[in-house]
């Protein structure tokens, strides 16, 4: 039987393209200041949409690669992965277009060449595992470059 699981936010507003809000995860109770950032006219004083779809894609494949990881049985020390979301601006039309990820996985250090490879191939899949990326797919691309190391 599937399960439904939900996940509420706030958001508080005020003004236009220079105004400013919060928002906040009901149940976590992170709060983040929220503005338009300055390429679209705005204050750039708090986080915005365009960098929290990135970060969210970011954070969901980095826990995912580390969920993977471990299901495989890999000396996973860490992940630090670098996102790029990219926005195309057409006159009045935005358009997300695409997010770069840039995983840094580190294996421990006697780790096998055999496991630093399966690394690289989980490393390419974990987004295929992703619930943020599989809700975004036929919309945005998504392009992992990994780089796998020893620690």
């Amino acid at each position: 039987m599937a399960k439904l699981h939900e996940y509420p936010v706030t958001v508080n507003w005020s003004g236009g393209r220079t105004g400013n809000g919060t928002l906040a995860g009901d149940r976590s109770g992170v709060q983040s200041p929220l503005s338009v950032p300055e390429e679209f006219g705005g204050p750039g004083s708090g986080t915005n949409p365009e960098e929290l779809l990135a970060k969210a894609v970011a954070g969901c494949y980095s826990i995912t690669f580390g969920i993977v990881a471990e299901a495989r049985r890999l000396p996973f020390v860490n992940i630090e992965t670098h996102a790029t979301g990219e926005v195309e601006e057409n006159g009045p039309s935005f358009t997300y277009k695409s997010v770069i990820l840039k995983p840094t996985i580190t294996l421990a250090a006697d780790a096998t060449d055999d496991q630093v490879k399966l690394a690289d191939e989980m490393a390419h899949k974990a987004d295929l595992y992703c619930i943020i990326t599989n809700a975004i797919r036929d919309k945005v691309s998504i392009n992992v470059e990994p780089t796998i190391v020893r620690a």
